[in-house]
């Protein structure tokens, strides 16, 4: 079983960064693949990216590409999801999750997943 805690969550005035950590415990980077995820109230749980040393290059959704990039560190075994030029419909709480080594799109495919933390733009 992976063991996934995210940080780096706040509050953020609109057009600011935020750079998200999600560090991984009980397999390493190698094995995984880890998925960045939100949630905003009322709606359904979105795929942000999802990186692994097995599939090509990260693919983001329009409404974040061009702001939004994921990368891993394997010595620190963390995935980051850094945002920029963020939006008030950015707010939301942003989960990442793991899967044995391949990126899939729905979150059924991750078993294990992290608490979440809280996003908010706002001014």
């Amino acid at each position: 079983q992976v063991q996934l805690v995210e940080s780096g969550g706040g509050l953020v005035q609109p057009g600011g960064s935020l750079r998200l950590s999600c560090t991984a415990s009980g397999l390493t980077l190698e094995h995984l693949a880890v998925a960045w995820f939100r949630q905003a109230p009322g709606k359904e749980r979105d795929q942000i990216s999802c990186i692994s040393r097995t599939d090509g290059p990260p693919y983001y959704p329009e409404s974040v590409r061009g702001r939004f990039t994921i990368s891993s560190d394997e010595a620190k075994n963390t995935v980051f999801l850094q945002m920029s030029n963020l939006e008030p419909e950015d707010t939301a709480v942003y989960y990442c999750a793991a899967a044995p080594y391949f990126c899939c799109a729905t979150s059924a495919c991750f078993p294990d997943w992290g608490q979440g933390t809280q996003v908010t733009v706002s001014s």
